[in-house]
């Protein structure tokens, strides 16, 4: 009987093409499929048709389709606009409208990039499935666990994003590039003579183009026909001083700095959102310090929970350095205290929260 064939998830980059090519070196079957998550047509108001660093653009595909052709196996693209609209771009708009910020990144992986995918690997008879990401997984014995693991290049690390998957996903995931540095992988795309070896890496969040949320935003709510977000509202300071007007909530996140709209002679940032009242809390930078939150929808990975209490290193956002800090449990093991050793800056509501030990991720979950 042949071999199963591996489920190569190619969104037409440089990392996901050099994974399906190396695979077929390897001598594995090898069935690349593509996730068509996003039309950039839609919402011309803020579409940048053209615009370079973004994911999932009809460029990709046809790049996607052009690597699979080179490397000579069978290529399917698969609409799923609808789910990653309900369960990503919705979610999102949601949060950010509640005065949180989200990571959409997250949530696409979560339900879509490994959840769906599985599904489509299933409906072509692959066992296993392969992706991109700079990220390990290793079998522990002892714990009878699948563990994820920091990549060797810790500048190209993308475990922040991935620490919602769960064991059965884990089971049928690899990184093969896990070991990698993104130069050999360019090295590697070269000696393979792959047409997109040379192609830049994605940036921006696909259906946000030049990072203009507070522009999707009301673009997206006004193509669904609901109305648009709150227009005005007042600054504050930390103890409750008027400085100003703003033009919505969601035009600001925790830590922000530019763009407030008011001077007062020494710099401010944005310490808190209120939706309820529609309040922007400005402050100093001693003043975004925080010795500590709680998480939620905590996904345990590398060990199955904390009992008591546990060592980590805890990041607040994917490019934050992360912090030792002390785990709590809380009675509810999706729940978990985080006391820092020292305060983080911009403790953000909405953001993810990764748990580290080393190289390995503990688990992750939602700050509150």
């Amino acid at each position: 009987m042949p071999d199963a064939p591996i489920a190569v998830a190619m969104s037409g980059g440089v990392d996901s093409s050099t994974v399906a090519a190396l695979l077929v070196r390897q001598g594995h079957p090898v069935v690349g499929l593509t996730m068509q998550l996003w039309n950039q047509r839609r919402l011309p108001e803020v579409s940048s048709e053209g615009a370079t660093g973004r994911c999932c653009s009809l460029d990709d595909v046809y790049d996607a389709r052009r690597v699979a052709e080179q490397i000579g196996i069978p290529y399917y693209v698969v609409n799923f606009e609808q789910e990653f609209e309900e369960r990503v771009v919705k979610p999102f708009v949601e949060e950010y409208l509640a005065g949180r910020t989200p990571v959409p990144c997250t949530l696409c992986n979560n339900h879509i990039k490994f959840d769906r995918f599985l599904e489509l690997a299933d409906a072509v008879g692959a066992q296993q499935i392969a992706t991109g990401h700079y990220a390990r997984v290793r079998y522990d014995e002892t714990l009878g666990r699948y563990q994820l693991l920091r990549p060797a290049d810790a500048s190209k690390d993308q475990t922040y994003f991935l620490s919602g998957l769960t064991q059965p996903q884990l089971a049928r995931t690899l990184f093969p590039l896990g070991e990698m540095t993104k130069p050999e992988v360019r090295e590697l795309a070269r000696s393979m003579d792959l047409a997109v070896a040379a192609k830049s890496d994605s940036q921006e969040i696909c259906f946000v183009p030049n990072g203009d949320y507070a522009g999707f935003l009301t673009a997206w709510l006004k193509d669904r026909g609901a109305p648009p977000p709150p227009a005005r509202g007042p600054i504050v300071t930390t103890s409750g001083r008027a400085l100003g007007e703003h033009e919505g909530v969601h035009h600001f996140t925790v830590g922000q700095r530019r763009g407030l709209g008011v001077a007062t002679g020494e710099p401010l940032y944005v310490i808190a959102t209120h939706q309820e009242t529609q309040q922007v809390v400005v402050g100093t930078n001693d003043e975004l310090l925080r010795p500590g939150f709680f998480a939620k929808d905590v996904n345990w990975i590398s060990i199955e929970g904390v009992s008591g209490s546990a060592r980590a290193q805890v990041k607040i956002r994917n490019k934050h350095t992360a912090a030792p800090a002390t785990l709590h449990a809380t009675g509810d093991p999706a729940r978990v205290e985080v006391v820092f050793d020292e305060p983080q800056r911009a403790v953000t509501p909405g953001q993810g929260a990764v748990f580290y030990d080393g190289d390995r991720v503990l688990g992750g979950g939602w700050i509150e």
